[in-house]
């Protein structure tokens, strides 16, 4: 089994920064892809970044230039850097590790932007 735990949201002003961490526990392959998503009441659960074990990274066109995910394979752990925030960046932040066993989720993060 694999958990995943999640913190680092919070409120915070447009143009301010926040960074999201991600700590996977359990059975972790050496292959697998980490991720980060959000998702708004009502909405589909959208991509934001991911990034393989091997660092090869993908980007939302939405956070491009203004995001950046990267890990650290000895903690099993994922990190995003969020700058530039906009309002609507507001959203419920979850994790995911994607690996030969399956797909598992973190329970999600709170991120507000407001002035």
């Amino acid at each position: 089994q694999v958990r995943l735990v999640e913190s680092g949201g919070g409120l915070v002003q447009p143009g301010g920064s926040l960074r999201l961490s991600c700590a996977a526990s359990g059975i972790i392959y050496r292959v697998n892809t980490m991720a980060w998503h959000r998702q708004a009441p009502g909405k589909e659960r959208e991509l934001v970044a991911s990034i393989t074990s091997g660092d090869i990274t993908t980007y939302a066109d939405s956070v491009k230039g203004r995001f950046t995910i990267s890990r650290d394979n000895a903690k099993n752990t994922v990190y995003l850097q969020m700058n530039s925030l906009k309002s609507e960046d507001t959203f419920v932040y979850y994790c995911s590790l994607l690996q030969g066993s399956g797909r598992y989720w973190g329970q999600g993060t709170q991120v507000t932007v407001s002035s």
